[in-house]
């Protein structure tokens, strides 16, 4: 460590430069070693001082470009723990042999590996709702933000729970809690792998269905709402427990702003017009 500090002078940036710095000193030891003896000698032996100049430089050449190779692994560890200090993923680590620098691309995997999974755990706990382990909203809007690019026919859903202030009030939160878990697994039961299903808020929830058309949307949440309403495990005894849900298509990412709106607006509609029911405000 103090030589490397003490040679930190020679080039401050460049940890290769400088070692190329040093080897090609060593390397030229033999060669100024044999003109100090024939200048102290004063025997000139021009075809050995030649030969053995040439040698030097071709093997100074030769070593200079071994040693940068064998450098670079190093160089490219040194990149790949950039980025994942930056939290960029690493897609490829190369292996090494069972030395310095295999080592050292060992641990680089290794943390590779350890930060990955450190940032799925991050994410996945950002996006997810600690209570019913679906999507949270900021979760739902990554997701859509994916599915919606170059799409050109999605519908998004919003769901809420009817009478649920009433659960929480005669029943309990703790029973609240159980319904709004229990919705959760059956909404992701009957919606397909495509589909993107999220806790909006509160008692309401989100479902975004691309490649859909109202009417199919219109369907499937049909079918979702009697399935409810005829659960007896849902967590309240003796009473049903059903929700009210609107629909709007929606074409593009920029746009679900606009679709949410027209959704909470057909969701408005089913709540005045009975509850337990589907509603599509249609353009």
């Amino acid at each position: 460590m103090r030589f490397y500090q003490a040679t930190t002078f020679l080039f401050p940036r460049s940890y290769e430069r400088r070692l190329l710095f040093v080897c090609f000193g060593a390397v030229h030891v033999p060669l100024i070693a044999c003109i100090v003896l024939q200048a102290t000698t004063g025997h000139w032996q021009l075809d050995t001082l030649l030969t053995l100049l040439v040698a030097t430089l071709v093997g100074t050449g030769l070593g200079l470009a071994a040693i940068h190779a064998l450098l670079a692994p190093i160089a490219q560890a040194t990149t790949m723990l950039q980025s994942i200090q930056m939290g960029e993923r690493i897609p490829l680590i190369p292996q090494g042999a069972d030395d310095l620098v295999g080592r050292l691309l060992t641990g680089v995997t290794t943390a590779a590996h350890e930060n990955a999974a450190r940032i799925e755990r991050l994410v996945d706990a950002a996006e997810r709702d600690p209570l019913t382990g679906i999507r949270n909203r900021r979760g739902f809007l990554d997701s859509a933000k994916q599915i919606l690019r170059g799409r050109s026919n999605a519908v998004l859903a919003l769901i809420d729970i009817d009478h649920f202030k009433r659960i929480n009030d005669e029943c309990g939160h703790d029973v609240g809690d159980l319904v709004l878990k229990a919705l959760a697994r059956r909404i992701e039961d009957h919606v397909r792998r495509s589909d993107v299903a999220a806790r909006w808020g509160g008692e309401e929830f989100a479902v975004l269905l691309p490649d859909t058309t109202l009417d199919e949307a219109r369907l499937v949440m049909e079918r979702l709402r009697a399935t409810v309403a005829l659960d007896t495990n849902l967590g309240v005894e003796d009473r049903a427990v059903t929700f009210s849900c609107g629909l709007a298509s929606v074409r593009d990412f920029a746009l679900l702003e606009d679709a949410t709106k027209h959704a909470d607006a057909a969701l408005y509609a089913a709540k005045h017009g009975g509850r337990n029911r589907v509603h599509v405000l249609r353009p």
